[in-house]
């Protein structure tokens, strides 16, 4: 089974049995961002998690094997047309520049990692409408002169 056919049947399963990533997540005891990222391909997951979370999901083991797998991580390089994602790609867009410069004003010439790197997904209700709070935490890593 490849990457692209175990994320369907993991988001069919996810489907079927009306569970939350949230639901997912506590029965694997990962976070669920990574399980949702893990689920649709673009992470790996040890051997010990990808059974849990086809035990959860109720889903056949040649799946566990797609999720222990390496993934290649590549994604249509075209502007998403979905909203939501097109909003995250707007706000690169417009404060991509900023957070780079401000970044490296704190810490100096270098990047955030994605690899040593956790995301949490929070609602903060308002009285203006719920916002989304979404933290991103990544081990700056310099650049290095040789």
């Amino acid at each position: 089974m490849d990457k692209l056919e175990m994320r369907h049947t993991l988001l069919a399963a996810k489907a079927r049995k009306k569970m939350s990533w949230d639901d997912i997540a506590s029965a694997v005891g990962m976070s669920p961002v990574w399980v949702a990222s893990a689920c649709y391909g673009m992470n790996s997951a040890s051997p010990d998690i990808a059974q849990k979370i086809c035990k959860t999901l109720d889903v056949e083991s040649d799946v566990a094997d797609a999720l222990v797998t390496f993934p290649t991580k590549v994604w249509d390089e075209a502007i998403p047309q979905d909203p939501f994602i097109y909003r995250l790609y707007e706000v690169v867009g417009v404060y991509g520049e900023t957070l780079k410069d401000v970044v490296q004003e704190q810490f100096g010439d270098g990047i955030m990692s994605a690899i040593d790197f956790t995301m949490d997904v929070d609602k903060v209700e308002d009285p203006k409408g719920d916002r989304v709070l979404l933290t991103l935490n990544g081990k700056f890593l310099p650049y290095k002169s040789w």
